[in-house]
């Protein structure tokens, strides 16, 4: 089973987050595609309201919004980069501004504090700060701005 480790944190400067990805060796291609480098995909992630945990489509299904009714759509546009091990989202959400994702991919020897590490040296060279840090999802963020239809 692949295990990862994974950091959100607010971005305080895109421009330079993709400059240090792209320095640390990362090229920069759609997720889930072979693009070209600077180039990304624009998500539109609608979530569903259900009993237990989330119901996530990246197309809006209407046969699931007459059913279970939206709870919330996230739109972003993200660029992946792949430094080592790590895949680094550089992501832009519509009403909420600039984050960054890091996914700290584990090889079957390493710990959970090993992908620990990994992150924080990154987080070091993405220059993002302990406060910068963030919990939940982004529907969370923009459920609590009560703006759930970005």
């Amino acid at each position: 089973m692949r295990r990862n480790v994974e950091v959100k944190a607010r971005l305080r400067a895109l421009a330079a987050a993709r400059g240090a990805a792209e320095r640390l060796g990362g090229a920069a291609r759609a997720q889930g595609q072979g693009q070209a480098q600077g180039q990304g995909l624009v998500q539109a992630d609608t979530f569903f309201r259900v009993p237990r945990g989330r119901l996530k489509l990246r197309r809006t299904p209407a046969v699931l919004t007459q059913a279970l009714g939206v709870l919330g759509v996230v739109r972003k546009e993200r660029l992946l980069y792949l430094v080592g091990q790590t895949r680094v989202h550089l992501d832009s959400v519509e009403g909420l501004g600039d984050f960054v994702e890091l996914e700290v991919v584990l090889t079957e020897e390493q710990t959970v504090e090993d992908g620990e590490r990994v992150a924080h040296q990154l987080m070091k060279e993405l220059g993002i700060e302990e406060e910068d840090l963030i919990s939940g999802a982004y529907l969370d963020l923009l459920l609590a701005k009560g703006d759930s239809s970005s």
